[in-house]
């Protein structure tokens, strides 16, 4: 991507200074250890971001022959595209997830989802940063809606913090806060780069730059399709159920003053940013101010939702920034806001792992896992919760 001074016209008339490329892609990727390699295998998986590297990783390690196929190159979908969140739980907040399913099994599902934010941390690397998140209100509704939640995670024993009054460049803009001192930023691609260069030391093979169109064509005894929010047309009678959804995300020029290092989030995640290591702003959301046109498969930037990610950043700083990275990538939403993780209905030996409703990183890695362990004979209750046959009615 040029640094110099250039216009470039995106789809939709959207006329900016630089190139629609993601700020996390802009990284080379290193070269795989293994090859594509040939010949049946146990698994077939498709989709080489964080859910297929880390159930590819997984079954790898355990001895399982295992081949990755993407029609892009390794992260190059959702996972090189999104906000570098790294958050416990699901879409939905705590005391919603308790309200639908009890609070023995919400409680289970936080628990593992922080454990598996340690098993992401072992293997992360420096694209993993432990700095806890905020949860912010911007009125006086939503700071009800949090002190809900706090309650119900103090009740249960799960760590959080109550901030009243949030100061610095959030003073009198949000009313309050929840510290969640589990949660990280993630550099998302190098993070799923390193899982896929773990799993093909470890025997798996990748297949970048290749369209699956049918499952006979993995030549595999078990198929994973894990492409999120992205058609695969592979899904059977679930095809369409887990929505096509684009987030839209920029990244500024550098400054000198840490202002936001940790992630934040605000009205129910509509909003989002934190400052990666090197001092830009990341910053994503606002999908709201043109909602029905954010529902696609397009990942094409837009006037509406640029301009107002602008607009919020510099009104946080107070001066204008200079945007050098715009990008958008396509997540999966599901109704529920829980993911969709088990066997395709109608076909016992593929599986599904998607839908996470904007909380892929965390809940891609942990389902990509869950699904391995399935393979390998060991269920987690969980999937009850994730059962695919559920969008059906």
């Amino acid at each position: 991507m040029s640094r110099g001074a250039i216009t470039v016209e995106a789809r939709g008339g959207a006329k900016y200074d630089r190139a629609m490329t993601s700020y996390w892609l802009a990284e080379p990727a290193p070269p795989l250890a293994g090859g594509v390699g040939g010949g049946r295998v146990d698994v077939g998986i498709v989709g080489a971001g964080i859910t297929g590297c880390a159930c590819a990783l997984s079954l790898a390690e355990a001895g399982v022959s295992v081949r990755v196929v993407d029609e892009r190159r390794v992260a190059e979908g959702a996972s090189g595209r999104n906000g570098g969140f790294a958050l416990r739980g699901t879409a939905s907040p705590y005391d919603q997830v308790v309200a639908s399913f009890g609070r023995e099994r919400a409680l289970a599902l936080w628990q593992w989802t922080e454990a598996e934010l340690d098993a992401m941390a072992a293997l992360a690397g420096d694209s993993f940063r432990r700095l806890g998140s905020l949860r912010l209100a911007v009125d006086a509704e939503e700071r009800e809606d949090l002190r809900d939640e706090i309650e119900a995670l103090w009740a249960d024993g799960l760590e959080a913090e109550w901030i009243d009054a949030p100061d610095g460049p959030l003073t009198g803009k949000f009313s309050a806060a929840i510290h969640h001192p589990i949660d990280a930023a993630v550099h998302p691609a190098r993070l799923v780069r390193r899982l896929a260069e773990r799993a093909s030391r470890a025997g798996a093979q990748f297949a970048e730059g290749r369209r699956v169109e049918s499952l006979e064509e993995l030549d595999a005894g078990t198929a994973v399709i894990a492409t999120d929010g992205y058609p695969s047309g592979l899904l059977g009678e679930l095809e369409g159920l887990i929505v096509p959804t684009r987030g839209q995300v920029i990244a500024t020029e550098p400054i000198p003053e840490r202002a936001f290092e940790l992630p934040h989030y605000g009205r129910h995640g509509f909003d989002y940013w934190h400052q990666t290591e090197g001092g830009r702003i990341v910053a994503g959301g606002f999908r709201d101010v043109s909602i029905d046109r954010e529902f696609t498969v397009e990942e094409a930037v837009t006037n509406e939702v640029q301009e107002a990610l602008s607009a919020f950043v510099n009104g946080l700083l107070g001066r204008e920034l200079r945007v050098d990275y715009r990008w958008a990538g396509i997540f999966g939403l599901v109704l529920d806001f829980m993911p969709v993780v088990g066997p395709i209905p109608g076909q016992p030996s593929a599986w599904v792992a998607g839908g996470y409703s904007g909380h892929g990183n965390v809940l891609g890695f942990a389902c990509g896992r869950l699904v391995a362990r399935a393979i390998l004979g060991d269920r987690d209750p969980l999937l009850d919760l994730f059962e695919p046959a559920r969008l059906l009615g």
